[in-house]
């Protein structure tokens, strides 16, 4: 189970930059100093049992307001893994795993051997961005308001379901604002990506070189916008499309969810499935008992298995091929009215640790999305989009951040929203068919959009290529940034 949470965290939902003002020129960043990782967090929620000491720590101070550079600071949390061929080193790869919320040291720590050959030439270095962790972290109320929060039922989608979640939205903004309010303008992406070319300087690094998954695509595609110079080998793998409007990206991964819920359904037909001998017949026994669920939720020690907290479950296990074999289990216990696993599911989406408290992968999530988007969608359009999702999928059908962000406290900036890193040297954009939650469509368009990019599209499932096990993708991205060839035009990569 352990191993299953691990490939879930790792593949965090992906939305959506904002800017206050024009950047004033900012002094030279401050020389990180490098130390043990003392507080590294472990896919299941507990502390590392020691230290490792492959692995180093640091921050780096960066202007809270780009457009203040003297005013008040905040401290990037990073985390870096020194090359083992010293002779032969290119210099750093700055990762971005995804989000927007995800912490790049907790992630980089657990799955540095998953980058071996890379390791080798490249200091793989990592961070959480501005409002995600360590890094001024969002928070909004205590574990308590957390868990009410999570677990809120999205089915049956009536009247008085859409009244409990409007609510629920408008007391969390409350909260956000009130515990986080200071930090609340400035963690936008735009701000994250001049935050990147402050630690590329403090790196020693003459180029960027950039590996961003999911979320991770944005931040890399605003920095080639904002600092085409700089670009060292890039690659975008599972990349948004940031033209989309609110209603496109929410019917866009609604199908992309359903899709790879109809492809689990046959793959596990095809091996004797526990839920249904035909998908048919698994499809009305997950809604019959999400059904259930909503009238009656499944006691977990001294918690509920709600409808809501079944339904998330099932969408991180969606996320990978490697965990539906666990989604199987995890639903068909939940239909003998055993929910530990489907629990356990849930948890490592909304980033739940065992003692309780939270990471701050959910109140990132919507703090940075927000910013990042003008829009504020209003009632109309909210409840268009929501009759729309529901029609695609009943399951995953939701309004999802656009419900918060047109009562967010802060206002949003459409910046990044048009990115062209015109100038730049070549980059790497990877897309995935059977990605459900970047679908392939927004890859040739984010590729169009740099206008330097080059695309690979990978025919398999799961949210990310270079991860997937995919030989073909990781000879490709590897001979890019190991030794800089661009791929033919159209490359392709089978499952």
């Amino acid at each position: 189970m352990r191993r299953v949470l691990a490939v879930v965290t790792f593949s965090v939902l992906a939305t959506s930059c904002t800017s206050t003002a024009e950047p004033q020129a900012v002094a030279p960043p401050e020389k990180i100093n490098w130390g043990a990782c003392t507080d590294i967090v472990r896919p299941d929620g507990q502390p590392p049992a020691k230290e490792d000491a492959t692995q180093q720590c640091g921050k780096l101070s960066v202007p809270l307001d780009y457009a203040k550079p003297d005013g008040d600071k905040l401290d990037i949390a990073m985390i870096r893994v020194p090359a083992t061929d010293k002779a032969n080193r290119i210099g750093s790869l700055l990762f971005n795993f995804g989000g927007p919320g995800g912490s790049g040291v907790d992630t980089l720590a657990q799955a540095a051997k998953s980058f071996g050959t890379l390791s080798a030439r490249y200091d793989l270095v990592s961070f959480d961005p501005r409002g995600v962790e360590r890094s001024s972290g969002v928070r909004c109320g205590d574990s308590a308001e957390m868990d009410t929060f999570t677990s809120m039922n999205t089915l049956p989608a009536n009247a008085e379901t859409t009244a409990a979640s409007q609510k629920a939205n408008k007391k969390f903004a409350s909260l956000c604002e009130q515990d986080s309010g200071k930090i609340l303008p400035f963690v936008g992406t735009v701000s994250a990506a001049r935050d990147m070319d402050r630690m590329r300087a403090s790196l020693g690094d003459a180029q960027l070189n950039y590996l961003g998954m999911s979320y991770g695509t944005l931040l890399g595609g605003v920095y080639a916008t904002l600092f085409p110079k700089n670009v060292g080998r890039m690659v975008l793998d599972a990349p948004l499309d940031p033209t989309v409007t609110f209603e496109q990206r929410t019917l866009v991964q609604t199908a992309g969810f359903q899709k790879a819920y109809e492809s689990f359904l046959k793959a596990c037909v095809k091996e004797g499935c526990e839920i249904g001998g035909s998908v048919e017949a698994g499809n009305k026994n997950v809604d019959r008992l999400m059904t259930e669920l909503s009238e009656k939720p499944i006691k977990v020690g001294d918690r509920d298995l709600t409808q809501g907290l079944a339904s998330t479950g099932v969408a991180a296990a969606l996320y990978s091929e490697l965990t539906w074999p666990f989604l199987e289990t995890a639903v068909s216990q939940a239909m003998k009215g055993e929910g530990e696993a489907l629990m356990y599911l849930a948890d490592s989406y909304t980033g739940r640790t065992p003692d309780g408290k939270y990471t701050t992968q959910m109140t990132s999530f919507p703090a940075i999305t927000c910013v990042d988007s003008a829009e504020r969608p209003d009632a109309a359009t909210l409840d268009r989009t929501e009759a729309a999702a529901l029609k695609i999928s009943p399951l995953f059908g939701s309004a999802g951040a656009g419900q918060l962000c047109s009562i967010w406290p802060v206002a949003g900036s459409d910046e990044a929203r048009h990115v062209d890193a015109t100038g730049s040297g070549p980059i790497l954009v990877v897309g995935g068919k059977g990605d459900p939650a970047t679908p392939y469509e927004w890859a040739p368009k984010l590729t169009e959009q740099l206008k330097t990019a080059t695309l690979v599209t990978y025919t398999g499932e799961g949210h990310g290529a270079y991860l997937s096990g995919s030989q073909c993708v990781k000879g490709i991205v590897d001979g890019y940034l190991l030794q800089g060839t661009v791929p033919q035009k159209n490359a392709t990569c089978e499952r």
